[in-house]
């Protein structure tokens, strides 16, 4: 081997080599292969983890919020991450638990809306139920 560096924004090595025979040079890339990650749906039906999902469903719980869409982004990648070092299946579950815990530190509104959807609201005793829970949840405490 000649060189070697990082490549394709650090997720490749090329590698300069050479030829032990004939003194040819020639370059490799090394690239990290993925663990698939798959999504287990309500309906049992399995299909690939996509990340633009999850960060669509957050988006539109965040829709006219004052929330930034890179931080969005940022949860996104970190739910795909985790779950991805775990490897093997995740449940919708389990991903819109993931989603809304991080909702709940970013906006109480968008956190509401996107509980509406995961927890099937139906009616206003539900968001009255949330809202409940996330006062109390973040209530600041009180020192004697």
């Amino acid at each position: 081997m000649v060189d070697s560096r990082l490549a394709e924004d650090g997720s490749a090595i090329r590698r300069r080599r050479e030829c032990a025979a004939c003194g040819q040079r020639f370059t490799t890339f090394e690239r990290i292969e993925e663990v698939a990650l798959v999504v287990v749906k309500r309906s049992g039906l399995r299909e690939p983890f996509d990340r633009a999902k999850v960060l669509a469903g957050m988006a539109a719980a965040a829709k006219n919020r004052p929330v930034d869409d890179a931080v969005l982004v940022s949860v996104a990648a970190q739910i795909e991450e985790e779950w991805r070092t775990r490897g093997g299946e995740v449940s919708t579950e389990e991903i819109g638990r993931a989603a809304l815990d991080a909702l709940r530190d970013i906006d109480d509104v968008a956190y509401v809306r996107f509980a509406s959807v995961y927890k099937g609201f139906e009616g206003t005793e539900d968001f009255a139920r949330e809202i409940g829970l996330l006062v109390k949840a973040t209530a600041p405490k009180i020192h004697h």
